[in-house]
């Protein structure tokens, strides 16, 4: 699976101009699953993005995760992160899951994240979304766990 991940001031979905889900300061996490993912890839993926220390200490270093800081994560399932564009120039989606295991696999990831008592607001998988985010940094990560990635580590 894969999170992009950013640390943001505020984020919010809309869905047929009207405001869907919003979160304060926190992480927005757009979220794709790929061919070969399964529930433990987005159980650990949705525990690294929450665990992540990407927030400031009292030193100004990237020292804290989102739970440590109580902030929000908005996660926002995205399968245009599976693209292969090496070739040609329209992106291919093979490698994206398909689609009801994707979203499983989205609401696995969403779950998780709960249980590990991130507070949590979340997109509509298939839903025509508009995201408006400010991005504090900025500072944006790209994660990976699962299918032909290589596993996290414990």
């Amino acid at each position: 699976m894969i999170a992009l991940i950013q640390r943001v001031l505020r984020a919010e979905v809309e869905i047929g101009g009207q405001s869907h889900a919003r979160i304060g300061a926190g992480i927005l996490a757009l979220v794709c699953a790929e061919t070969g993912d399964d529930a433990k890839d987005a159980v650990a993926l949705a525990r690294k993005t929450i665990a992540l220390r990407i927030f400031s200490d009292e030193q100004k270093r990237m020292n804290r995760s989102l739970i440590d800081e109580r902030l929000a994560l908005l996660a926002v399932p995205q399968f245009t992160l599976a693209a292969d564009t090496r070739h040609g120039r329209r992106p291919s989606f093979a490698r994206a899951c398909a689609p009801e295991l994707a979203k499983s696999l989205f609401g696995r990831f969403v779950d998780a994240a709960r249980d590990e008592g991130a507070a949590l607001a979340t997109g509509v998988f298939g839903a025509d979304m508009q995201v408006a985010l400010v991005n504090d940094g900025p500072v944006t990560f790209w994660l990976q766990c699962g299918g032909s990635q290589l596993k996290e580590a414990k």
